[in-house]
């Protein structure tokens, strides 16, 4: 995963926006050429790896001088985090491939699961396409791959109106949607 991004698109309920990005993404890469200390001393939001929030957790939360974030790859469980999810400002969550689905799991699970309402970024190989699927399990904010058009990027969460499934977006299955509506009086 690169720290390539500056920008961010994020949502909120007036809809989608660019904002700066305010939050270094580290990489285990940056943390075995240096110290905890070295990454985390200058007063900055930093995104950690698992692997480094778990073996530095309690020195972490001990020094809230600035907010701390942690992403999670592909493959690692977000159990892992989820009593620490109230000392957590955001929570990335890492597609290391446009094929690699399980980010949408990890996604969902965090919000339904283990209630995070904080920020649940989408970090990686994010393109486009995914955009409007991953809002759908809960991620607000989006680190879009190297290149792609951001202004392309905004328009991607109004690509359907309707959508079968429920989800955290929206609960109820489209069906149930329509019944309620029938219940209520209201037109088709």
């Amino acid at each position: 995963m690169s720290n390539h991004a500056s920008t961010l698109v994020r949502l909120s309920k007036s809809g989608a926006s660019v904002s700066q990005e305010e939050w270094s993404v580290l990489t285990l890469a940056q943390f075995a050429e240096g110290s905890l200390d070295t990454h985390c001393a200058a007063p900055q939001k930093r995104l950690l790896p698992l692997t480094v929030w778990l073996e530095e957790r309690d020195a972490l939360i001990a020094d809230a001088t600035h907010p701390i974030g942690v992403w999670l790859d592909s493959h690692e469980d977000p159990a892992a985090i989820a009593e620490d999810l109230p000392s957590l400002a955001v929570v990335g969550v890492n597609f290391p491939s446009f094929k690699d689905g399980r980010g949408y799991s990890t996604a969902y699970l965090l919000r339904q699961r283990y209630g995070y309402t904080g920020e649940l970024r989408a970090l990686g190989d994010v393109q486009r396409d995914q955009l409007f699927y991953m809002k759908r399990v809960g991620f607000d904010a989006f680190q879009l791959k190297a290149g792609a058009s951001i202004e392309d990027a905004l328009t991607a969460f109004n690509d359907f109106t309707v959508s079968y499934q429920g989800s955290i977006d929206q609960p109820l299955p489209y069906y149930r949607q329509r019944l309620l509506q029938r219940a209520a009086g209201g037109a088709e």
